[in-house]
């Protein structure tokens, strides 16, 4: 249910879920299924101090009760279970909500990330797991010698069939290995491995050199079939040295427009629980929960799995930190991502969607805002190109100075780093944007719809009706109340006789008859045509020559409820 005193700015397609995720995410299928492109989620991580309590599926309000008020700590035998038992349903409906491009990142610690992995494997496939990369939450130790010092968090990444990872943008510091020795008119390049990683029998053949001689095949093989190893020797991509007893590959720079992510990110490049904690108390004021992520954290994510048009949704959404990375990352490039967020606790307005309103519009804040415009990593190699290093920064600085009050290069732990700043007095511009701020209304229930207590709108039951017969999401564009036209799949047109109106239900203008079958046909034979309507006056023969179906109601919601 929209609630526009709630919402903010002028984008409705953006949304936050005040609500249950579980019953939230029942309630995103028929409008979003198989359309999300990526879900970072930070779930309860059941260390036992979290206090979440798991009431799914129980309909007795005293348990429910006796629940709410007994939550998962560290002395439930049960916590495991329970936590397993959460996840399961939620993780099988954001499976279902994922595009087949769509993917899958999960924060967790050392206490679930064992189980996830068992239950993601299941849900999605083994073959569709992706990295297990570790995140530097914090950057200062606990000070106790007796133990190790837990400073890092694991973050978990699935695909679906069709999920491409997209890479990090380069910076000057991943060119600096490439070089053109040879003169090589295609420009710089780097030597790059012959080897196959994985043990390819059928790859392991001799090489012939130039002048007769043979190479013997790397203990696993080569990276390519003999026919596709000619082809690179006579584009120049692969080079036998002086002596014929090694092949080398180049790899040419002007091909490289983007970076390999990789599975260890620290602190420094997308900030700690520390800098997170700092974010939030400039935003809103006042310090509010604990355990939350910095926005770079997930803008590195959605860098490396989206493009610019993408679907995210969070459904732990917590202070809001999703969103923001997604408008943050909107105004670094342009992009036009959508994010969903859902959270279930009372603070989902006044923390969730008040955090995302000052982003959006901007926010009184005292103080100085800085923005890191260059890290680099001052190797050997590099201090030998002190001048090229010193010149990158001045045109990282001729780039911004019209941004910032200042900007300044410091070095610190071995890093170069040009930081922009800017003192704020009064504001802090906002990103721009908008969202729709929703509740959950009362779910679909049989005995509500017989007696007329709850009847859905039109749009509602019909996308509910076109998701369950279908298993695709309504398209409201292309909707019809007028005359019931609910939209197409691959199988049927599918069509729905319906008024939020028990009378109407009732009476014999909500039935399928003899001239409304007639006249749905006569719209097109290229498929069949599925109508729900409560009842029907034409046998189910000629239905059957006109290419009609009916799905009586209120039994197709009965299955719905019941399924």
């Amino acid at each position: 249910m929209h609630d526009a005193s709630r919402s903010c700015g002028e984008d409705p397609d953006n949304l936050i879920i005040h609500g249950d995720n579980l019953h939230a995410l029942k309630s995103l299928l028929p409008r979003y299924a198989g359309q999300v492109d990526l879900v970072f989620i930070d779930p309860p991580y059941n260390t036992g101090n979290e206090g979440w309590a798991y009431n799914d599926n129980v309909a007795s309000p005293l348990i429910k009760e006796w629940l709410d008020g007994n939550p998962v700590n560290a002395e439930d035998m049960l916590r495991h279970d329970k936590w397993l038992c959460m996840m399961w349903p939620r993780l099988k409906l954001l499976h279902e909500l994922l595009s087949e491009r769509g993917s899958i990142w999960i924060t967790l610690d050392d206490n679930e990330v064992h189980h996830a992995r068992v239950m993601l494997d299941e849900i999605f496939g083994e073959q569709n797991f992706v990295a297990s990369c570790v995140w530097q939450h914090s950057v200062q130790g606990k000070g106790y010698t007796d133990v190790f010092s837990v400073s890092h968090n694991h973050l978990l990444v699935y695909g679906k069939q069709e999920f491409k990872i997209l890479g990090l943008e380069r910076a000057e510091e991943h060119n600096l290995a490439y070089s053109n020795p040879d003169d090589d008119p295609r420009g710089e390049w780097r030597t790059g491995d012959v080897r196959n990683s994985l043990d390819r029998p059928n790859l392991k053949y001799p090489l012939p050199t130039p002048s007769g001689k043979f190479i013997a095949p790397p203990e696993k093989g080569w990276r390519w079939k003999p026919e596709t190893m000619q082809v690179k020797i006579d584009r120049g991509e692969v080079l036998f040295v002086d002596d014929e007893t090694r092949i080398i590959r180049k790899i040419f720079l002007k091909d490289q427009d983007r970076r390999s992510a990789e599975t260890v990110w620290f602190a420094r490049d997308v900030g700690s629980t520390r800098d997170a904690q700092a974010e939030l108390l400039a935003i809103m004021g006042r310090k509010t929960l604990e355990t939350i992520k910095p926005v770079a954290l997930i803008q590195r994510a959605l860098e490396i799995a989206t493009e610019e048009d993408a679907i995210v949704l969070d459904s732990f959404a917590g202070s809001g930190t999703t969103a923001h990375a997604v408008l943050a990352q909107n105004a670094k490039d342009g992009g036009n991502r959508k994010f969903i967020l859902v959270e279930c606790e009372d603070y989902a307005d006044s923390l969730t969607a008040e955090r995302v309103r000052r982003v959006i519009e901007g926010y009184a804040f005292t103080g100085t805002q800085r923005e890191e415009l260059l890290r680099e990593k001052l190797t050997f190699s590099k201090l030998k190109k002190a001048n090229q290093l010193l010149l990158q920064a001045a045109l990282v600085e001729k780039q911004h100075e019209g941004r910032f009050d200042a900007i300044k290069s410091t070095v610190q732990d071995g890093d170069l780093i040009v930081t922009g700043e800017k003192s704020v007095a009064e504001r802090a511009e906002g990103l721009g944007g908008g969202f729709s701020y929703c509740t959950l209304g009362a779910p679909l229930a049989l005995d509500d719809l017989l007696s007329g207590a709850s009847l859905p709108d039109f749009e509602a039951f019909g996308g509910y009706l076109f998701h369950t017969a279908t298993g695709q999401p309504l398209d409201p564009a292309r909707l019809r109340e007028a005359d019931g036209y609910l939209g197409e799949s691959a199988q049927y047109h599918v069509w729905l006789i319906y008024r939020a109106d028990l009378d109407f239900l009732k009476s014999r203008d909500a039935a399928l008859t003899l001239a409304l079958a007639e006249k749905i046909a006569a719209t097109g034979r290229d498929k069949p045509h599925l109508v729900f309507a409560p009842a029907r006056f034409v046998p189910q023969k000629k239905l059957l020559e006109l290419g009609v179906e009916h799905a009586p109601l209120p039994y197709a919601l009965y299955r719905i409820e019941k399924g």
